[in-house]
């Protein structure tokens, strides 16, 4: 039996940030989003914490499910919070990230991602969620 609680709760998602390089240029993996909100509009691969699933597995999961991925190590980078960041409520976002290194793994769109391409970091699209923030705050203070 779940314990019912008097206070309203975030939900808890991850997010994912992919990196590849390509001669001197760096690259991120971008999500054309498939259901709304923000339907057809780019993003970073990631969704919703199962009730009894530790984040990081929940972030090989969702990272797996949207583009195939599985060969990563991810490391957990930073939370974001802001409140009215998402449409459907009041949610936190803990950000993993990762450096592609097997260039030759089958990368195709899955599950929530319509479709996926690779953005020169200098040169972003516009994005759902606050994740275009995410991504500046990345490329400002990424090791």
């Amino acid at each position: 039996m779940l314990y019912t609680y008097a206070y309203p709760r975030p939900s808890v998602t991850v997010d994912i940030i992919v990196t590849k390089k390509e001669k001197k240029s760096e690259y991120i993996l971008l999500i054309e989003r498939k259901n709304e909100p923000f339907k057809t509009q780019w993003a970073l691969p990631g969704g919703f914490i199962d009730i009894n699933e530790e984040i990081e597995v929940a972030a090989y999961r969702e990272l797996k499910e949207e583009t195939s991925i599985s060969d990563i190590k991810l490391e957990q980078f930073r939370t974001f919070g802001k409140p009215g960041r998402d449409p459907r409520g009041r949610t936190i976002s803990v950000i993993y990230i990762g450096k592609l290194i097997n260039l030759n793994q089958e990368i195709k769109a899955g599950d929530d991602a319509k479709n996926f391409s690779w953005f020169n970091l200098k040169v972003l699209p516009d994005m759902a969620f606050d994740h275009k923030d995410i991504v500046q705050y990345y490329i400002n203070n990424r090791a």
